[in-house]
């Protein structure tokens, strides 16, 4: 039998409910008056108790009451993710509990990072406020072993204050990005009796569907972050003066050095696609160092050799040491924009060696210089322009790679010339121990 569209189902029901009086009222007449024969008398409480039947049927509508709930739950759960798209802060964490407790028989709801209270709502919030540290110990042991709890006795629980009294049941769902548990989801309940399969599994899917939330946050956060860093990156090298005037120099050997032309406009075009491709966290060094001869190699067309020079020494061995892309580039880069004099020959030499625990890489140049308090200005963390720009992104990428141990230094004279002098764990950079940083 199909169910009756919405406005049929209102008139089966008042017909029903007319046909209900109408047979009710008869059978008691015929009851207590004692007339009519005994067959008309059970047709009429038959017509009765079947269209009472049918009207709790229609009233009562399975499909209709599990329609209903599913409803409920995605209204629910879209009011969730709409409260966490932000990430999970205090705010967020408050009101996805006020959005649960009365969705569920739970007296109280919380929410909570690995230390402390996120969020809390319903039976004792003014003693669990946001920040106040976790007390429970079902709460640190599943932000331990990330294991879901069903705890149906107060003991369970453990840690509870005196102004808990009347929690004696718990769920406690752990919340994990990935497979680092961040915190948990916690239903507490005034009775054992209360938490069910239904009541399980709703908790541990709110609990999924927090989790969700946190990854795609999270993802989204990093995305935007090294969408960033190499955007930046790019930017640091794709400079639209250099780019105008390498073409113009490829231009005009057309005409006068074809073969020279030709292999400059090879290398122009190996140089940017490398770019586009060094976005790894960290490539071998003789990548990045082929990268500083070809930008050299553009510099030295246009200039000429008797302006511009290119000294490399470093030892076969340290080829395929790990260093971050863009490290020595842009240093030598901004040698041959800043340090380069009016008139003479700009030396630009990149140096390396192992040193212990330790590889020590340099870029030396002879330049122009600069006075103490220009350098002082140029590593001011607060410096953002220029130069400064292109040493505080290498110094920090080069800190977050190789831990605090490494460092970036960088010596000038005025008139004299310019020296960075990188030192980088050797393990990391053999690719022997893991970076300093973390790759999940």
């Amino acid at each position: 039998m199909g169910l009756p569209s919405a406005q049929n189902k209102m008139f089966y029901l008042i017909a029903l409910a007319i046909v209900i009086v109408t047979s009710g009222i008869a059978e008691l007449i015929y009851t207590t008056f004692d007339i009519g024969g005994t067959a008309f008398q059970l047709l009429t409480g038959i017509v009765f108790t079947l269209a009472v039947a049918m009207f709790m049927w229609l009233v009562l509508d399975p499909d209709e009451h599990a329609a209903r709930q599913s409803d409920e739950l995605l209204n629910l759960a879209s009011k969730m993710l709409e409260a966490s798209q932000q990430g999970l802060t205090q705010e967020a964490a408050q009101q996805i509990c006020e959005l649960l407790l009365p969705a569920t028989p739970a007296i109280a709801v919380a929410i909570t990072d690995r230390e402390v209270i996120l969020g809390y709502a319903g039976y004792n919030a003014e003693n669990n406020q946001a920040g106040t540290p976790i007390r429970t110990t079902a709460t640190h042991e599943t932000i331990a072993d990330g294991q879901p709890r069903v705890l149906r006795r107060i003991d369970d629980i453990g840690g509870l204050p005196m102004s808990s009294a009347r929690i004696n049941a718990a769920i406690v769902q752990p919340l994990y990005i990935g497979r680092t548990i961040e915190g948990t989801l916690k239903f507490y309940y005034r009775r054992e009796r209360q938490i069910n399969q239904t009541q399980e599994s709703v908790a541990h899917g709110f609990a999924e569907l927090l989790s969700t939330q946190m990854a795609a946050n999270a993802l989204e956060e990093q995305t935007q972050l090294a969408t960033s860093m190499e955007l930046k990156a790019l930017q640091a090298q794709i400079n639209p003066h250099f780019l105008f005037n390498t073409l113009n120099t490829i231009a005009s050997l057309i005409r006068t050095d074809p073969v020279k032309a030709r292999e400059l406009l090879r290398d122009f075009a190996a140089f940017y696609r490398s770019t586009l491709e060094d976005s790894e966290d960290l490539i071998e060094l003789e990548r990045e160092l082929k990268q500083v001869e070809r930008y050299v190699s553009f510099q030295v067309a246009r200039f000429g050799e008797e302006r511009l020079q290119l000294e490399i020494s470093v030892p076969e061995e340290m080829n395929t040491l790990l260093v971050p892309s863009f490290m020595i580039q842009p240093l030598v880069e901004n040698s041959v924009v800043h340090a380069m004099r009016a008139e003479g020959k700009l030396t630009v030499r990149v140096t390396g060696e192992f040193a212990g625990e330790n590889v020590i890489i340099c870029v030396i140049d002879d330049g122009v210089g600069m006075d103490a308090e220009t350098l002082d200005s140029m590593m001011s963390k607060e410096s953002d322009t220029g130069l400064g720009i292109a040493v505080k992104n290498v110094k920090d990428r080069i800190n977050g790679y190789f831990g605090p141990g490494s460092s970036m230094e960088v010596e000038s004279e005025l008139g004299e010339g310019t020296t960075v002098t990188f030192t980088l764990n050797r393990a990391i950079a053999e690719g022997t121990a893991e970076s300093f940083l973390p790759t999940d």
